[in-house]
């Protein structure tokens, strides 16, 4: 997956005629974002995403990271006056593109969130549900074999396996985030994207999780969100740090933290990731 040239602002409702001169329809032409009353959320960004590998997003609060998340599945469509502009290429393919659906991408691009939110179905059902949906499995039989499959990978069928009919909130905090992760890993995406999966856990299903992503992205390319400097370090390939909607350094995991890259990190993000800037 690849970044190109983003911009993303916030402001009042665009009407339909806005946003085909300055949203989809003219990925490159960034002048809508200038309007009045707009706040720019992300500020032309470009960054490769390499398959099987975890890129980490850092940076303090409101800098832009969750928006850039949200924007590689479109998830920001739903939100009055974000507009959008660049390229976001998915195997060469621009995910804007006004030809594809959103809700096909979703199935390659799937999403994890910072509170566990399990469906209101049972344990089985949260992960059967979207490989149904999308048609990837037909038969019963091979519907449980791809439940227990993904289950698996997820570190969780021994837990439940007595239990598959319970519903999903049942579970613990740690459990219910490792469920909605073999619903991701479900469908069977190219991309998982991540926002702080750890954040209202405890460290013993943190380390669950942190394992779980390092195993996943044999399979998957992960890109994720977290505020957790140590967790970045050991999970991530890749960082890239931002600050007020700009990616400041982006580079491989041990470049970023011990400043070891052919080029200097960027003196704020050495500062951020020492600790002695927020």
């Amino acid at each position: 997956m690849e970044v190109r040239d983003l911009h993303i602002s916030y402001g009042h409702r665009l009407t339909e005629r806005a946003r085909g001169l300055f949203g989809k329809r003219n990925p490159d032409n960034h002048k809508g974002h200038e309007r009045k009353g707009r706040t720019m959320a992300v500020k032309n960004v470009s960054l490769p995403i390499y398959e099987n590998e975890v890129l980490a997003l850092i940076g303090a609060s409101g800098c832009g990271k969750s928006t850039l998340l949200r924007a590689l599945n479109r998830m920001n469509d739903s939100i009055d006056g974000c507009l959008t502009s660049g390229h976001l290429l998915l195997d060469g393919e621009d995910i804007y593109a006004r030809d594809l659906e959103p809700e096909l991408l979703r199935r390659r691009v799937s999403m994890v969130f910072q509170k566990p939110n399990p469906l209101a179905k049972s344990i089985y059902e949260n992960v059967a549900y979207g490989p149904r949906l999308h048609g990837l499995v037909s038969k019963k039989g091979h519907m449980d074999d791809h439940v227990e499959e993904h289950l698996s990978k997820a570190g969780l069928f021994d837990e439940v396996k007595d239990r598959l009919k319970d519903e999903g909130h049942s579970l613990s905090g740690g459990q219910q985030q490792r469920l909605c992760i073999a619903r991701a890993t479900s469908i069977e995406p190219e991309v998982i994207l991540m926002d702080e999966p750890c954040a209202s856990l405890d460290p013993i299903s943190t380390a669950h999780i942190e394992e779980l992503i390092s195993e996943i992205r044999k399979d998957h390319t992960v890109a994720l969100i977290t505020h957790n400097l140590a967790q970045a370090a050991r999970i991530s390939q890749r960082v890239a740090h931002f600050h007020m909607g700009e990616m400041l350094s982006y580079g491989k995991t041990k470049e970023i933290f011990k400043d070891e890259g052919d080029e200097p990190t960027h003196e704020t993000t050495r500062n951020y990731v020492m600790g002695t800037f927020g």
